[in-house]
């Protein structure tokens, strides 16, 4: 989920990780309860060595490695359960979810708000004193984000990918591509989306970029060009990706094996494609 590796991006980023415990659930989607009235499928704790999981009409087999971390404080199957347990029944149970130990109650599930969190609210327990708000620049950025960034490339990629009409398709995918015409123009004058300071908003655009070859040109048919046809794009990729704490971040084989096996309806048998993409570790290949 690009939303949940954001946030998990800003933790390493701002040196929060020792304060502050995360898991890491099975990129499957797997069943929620043991009722088989209840249809519902979503994110399940597994931990490496347990029993490869199949997607939601029992195809494939998909391994339990050792990526995974189970919620070891709650003990709890699924993020299903621990919403059960903070008093929410309806959902969605989605992540990421900033879990207080003290009151056992989820404080945030939204993951604007918490990359906000984390880099305002525990400064003083915080390895890196780095602020990806910057004030000079905090309404343009906004305003990046509310009219092009989130609506027609974060969220664009999945108005392609679940569109239900050929209509729908065609406005999100003409959208999509209009937008990332005028961010390859704009990253060609600048590093980085605010200028020469990255921003949670390039963490922002870094995590559905960096899934579009892999995935959304396949997946979610966002195929009129690749990220490797936009020169500027794909620099702006790689430069984000050799922050460290980024590519700490980033599992390929989990992005991969979540969305082309957790959709029966997009991918029946869960079959997963061999491409990764444009290689990111440049540095690593010279």
């Amino acid at each position: 989920c690009p939303w949940a590796d954001g946030v998990l991006a800003m933790l390493f980023l701002k040196g929060l990780d020792h304060v502050i415990s995360y898991s890491v659930v099975h990129p499957t989607w797997g069943k929620t309860s043991s009722d088989p009235e209840d249809k519902h499928f979503g994110w399940v704790y597994k931990k490496s060595g347990d029993k490869p999981m199949t997607n939601p009409i029992g195809h494939g087999s998909f391994t339990c490695d050792d990526a995974l971390i189970p919620d070891e404080f709650t003990g709890v199957p699924s993020v299903r359960e621990l919403y059960h347990r903070c008093g929410d029944f309806d959902g969605p149970f989605t992540t990421p979810t900033l879990y207080d130990k003290q009151t056992n109650q989820i404080v945030c599930n939204e993951s604007t708000d918490i990359l906000r969190m984390l880099n305002f609210e525990f400064d003083e327990l915080a390895k890196s004193n780095s602020n990806f708000y910057p004030e000079e620049i905090a309404q343009e950025l906004q305003d990046l984000n509310d009219n092009l960034i989130y609506p027609k490339v974060n969220n664009g990629v999945y108005r392609c990918g679940f569109a239900t009409s050929q209509e729908a398709y065609n406005l999100a995918v003409e959208e999509l591509f209009d937008a990332l015409d005028i961010l390859e123009q704009k990253l060609g004058e600048q590093r980085y989306l605010g200028g020469e300071k990255f921003t949670w908003l390039d963490l922002r655009l870094f995590m559905t970029l960096v899934r579009f070859d892999p995935v959304y040109i396949t997946y979610f048919k966002t195929n009129k060009k690749r990220l490797a046809d936009f020169t500027n794009l794909l620099r702006f990729v790689r430069d984000v990706y050799s922050m460290e704490a980024v590519k700490k971040s980033i599992n390929m084989e989990h992005i991969k094996t979540h969305y082309f096996t957790s959709h029966p309806q997009l991918n029946t048998f869960g079959i997963i494609p061999a491409y990764n993409g444009p290689e990111l570790d440049v540095e690593a290949t010279n």
